[in-house]
């Protein structure tokens, strides 16, 4: 009868380290969420939505914020009054108000 029981609790082990590195695989791979939300429509509805709102305002910003130092940048670059450069930028200027 001992030697069953000791049996038993060698299989109980060996199955209590497999399980255990199942659980490291599955969250290392992320397989929990991933199940979660392909089993939720209305989870994925509101993710998405919700990423592409932020996504859409963090467009937003950053291309503002890119055009005014382009903005800036050029206007220091007229008053340093550059020859080549700054007839440049004084043609696109007057493209940009012959088009208006």
């Amino acid at each position: 009868m001992f030697v069953r029981k000791k049996k038993v609790k060698e299989k109980v082990n060996i199955l209590t380290i497999a399980i255990d590195n199942l659980s490291k695989i599955l969250e290392e791979g992320n397989f929990v969420e991933l199940t979660y939300i392909l089993g939720n429509k209305k989870e994925i509805i509101k993710r998405n939505l919700l990423a592409g709102i932020f996504r859409g305002i963090g467009i937003g910003i950053g291309v503002t914020v890119i055009t005014a130092m382009l903005i800036i940048l050029l206007q220091k670059i007229v008053t340093l009054n550059i020859p080549v450069i700054g007839e440049y930028i004084a043609d696109i200027v007057e493209i940009v108000e012959k088009s208006r």
